[in-house]
């Protein structure tokens, strides 16, 4: 059990300090609708028609078209709830989050004071572009300019690319990280909603070298919707 007493770590300036010998142990989050802060067993995520009918069709299908089980970056909020450790690097204009899973990525949120880019200059990524400010002891983390390759979560729900997040990130105690990040896409839902969850500090341990694409065993056996392989075996030219 994790001793939950233990104060946060802090830098000299008196910013927490999210970082330590050891990594954030990620749970797995499979679906959003269950996270939604303030919600019940009554709550559900305020799609628009296109997104109740695209996450319907996702699950009817077993999320097959999943882009992360083709080992493409999980991006946004869903990068943390893989069920792989990472790592959050601080420098003082910029702070880096290293992924172990998920594709090996990282994200960098930008810590100076800018601002977004323009629309015209704008390029969309898996992970958009990141600026933080401090609120307190919570690290704010406003981004924009996310790609459509990406599905919210493993349960399928989508997002459009007018997808706006806001995160906070809070160390309570040395052992827990608590993640809470608001949705406001008004191209696929028609509200704002937010989801949150807790994060285990593992001291001691190390991001490992984990190559999704050596062992995706995924692919081999994914169908499409008639049952036929979704990648042809190939023989490779000599």
């Amino acid at each position: 059990e994790l001793d939950r007493t233990i104060p946060a770590p802090r830098f000299n300036d008196g910013k927490i300090d999210f970082g330590g010998d050891g990594v954030w142990s990620l749970p797995y989050i499979r679906n959003f609708a269950d996270r939604i802060v303030g919600g019940d067993e009554n709550s559900s995520v305020p799609f628009l028609p296109w997104t109740k009918a695209m996450h319907e069709y996702n699950a009817s299908n077993n999320v097959a078209y999943d882009p992360e089980g083709f080992c493409l970056p999980p991006g946004g909020p869903r990068s943390m709830g893989t069920p792989y450790p990472t790592e959050i690097i601080q420098h003082r204009d910029r702070i880096i989050i290293i992924f172990e899973g998920g594709g090996h990525v990282w994200r960098e949120i930008h810590m100076d004071g800018r601002q977004h880019p323009d629309k015209e200059t704008l390029n969309p990524s898996y992970f958009g572009h990141s600026v933080g400010h401090w609120e307190n002891d919570t690290l704010v983390v406003d981004t924009i300019g996310y790609n459509e390759k990406t599905w919210l979560d493993f349960g399928g729900h989508m997002h459009s690319d007018q997808l706006h997040t806001i995160e906070y990130f809070t160390r309570p105690d040395k052992n827990t990280l608590h993640y809470e990040a608001t949705i406001d896409d008004p191209g696929a839902y028609t509200e704002p909603w937010t989801i949150a969850w807790d994060i285990n500090w593992s001291e001691g341990q190390e991001l490992a070298d984990y190559i999704c694409q050596e062992n995706n065993k995924y692919l081999i056996d994914l169908v499409d919707d008639f049952g036929n392989p979704f990648f042809e075996s190939t023989p490779i030219a000599r």
